[in-house]
């Protein structure tokens, strides 16, 4: 079943959430966050993404941005698509992924749920899209983003997280709004 919203408005701006299946944490080892930076950016040189905002939260990622040219809708469908084989392969080729077994199992189970999905799943069908048409809006999604690692006791301030456009040495450069 298709989501009911979808970032299907020419270049406008969106906070979209992906969110890996179950909020399963994979995100707290350096190695798949950098994987998840290495695609955003390829995308940010290749497929027209804007980038403002973003934080990696440990089971998922929010971001606010645009696709120039192109629907940002079609781009997250094959992000998605691309990173969950890529975080797939690298986890089971990880010498020092303690939970193999089980995160071979959670995907495999979240798939059995979905016809379309073949064998796994990592990342939930929806990606929440929500336009931002206002300052305000706009204000209250970059605070949020920013807050987040704080709100889940990650780090005491934003500025200390480093998958996050808070961070002065954040690893994924962005645009102003």
């Amino acid at each position: 079943m298709s989501e009911l919203r979808k970032a299907t408005v020419p270049e406008a701006t969106y906070f979209v959430t992906l969110t890996v299946v179950g909020w399963i944490d994979i995100f707290t080892r350096k190695e798949y966050s950098d994987e998840i930076i290495k695609n955003l950016k390829f995308c940010q040189q290749k497929k027209n993404l804007k980038i403002f905002e973003y934080v990696i939260m440990p089971s998922h990622i929010h971001i606010i941005c645009r696709r120039n040219r192109g629907l940002l809708n079609e781009l997250l469908r094959d992000f998605k698509s691309y990173t969950a084989k890529q975080l797939l392969q690298l986890i089971r080729d990880n010498p020092q992924e303690s939970r193999k077994e089980w995160l071979d199992y959670m995907f495999q189970f979240f798939a059995n749920r979905y016809a379309q999905n073949s064998e796994y799943m990592f990342w939930q069908k929806t990606n929440h899209p929500i336009e931002l048409y206002s300052n305000r809006i706009i204000q209250q999604k970059i605070d949020y983003i920013h807050q987040n690692p704080v709100a889940a006791g990650i780090v005491t301030e934003p500025y200390y997280y480093l998958y996050s456009s808070a961070c002065a040495d954040s690893p994924l450069k962005v645009s102003n709004l």
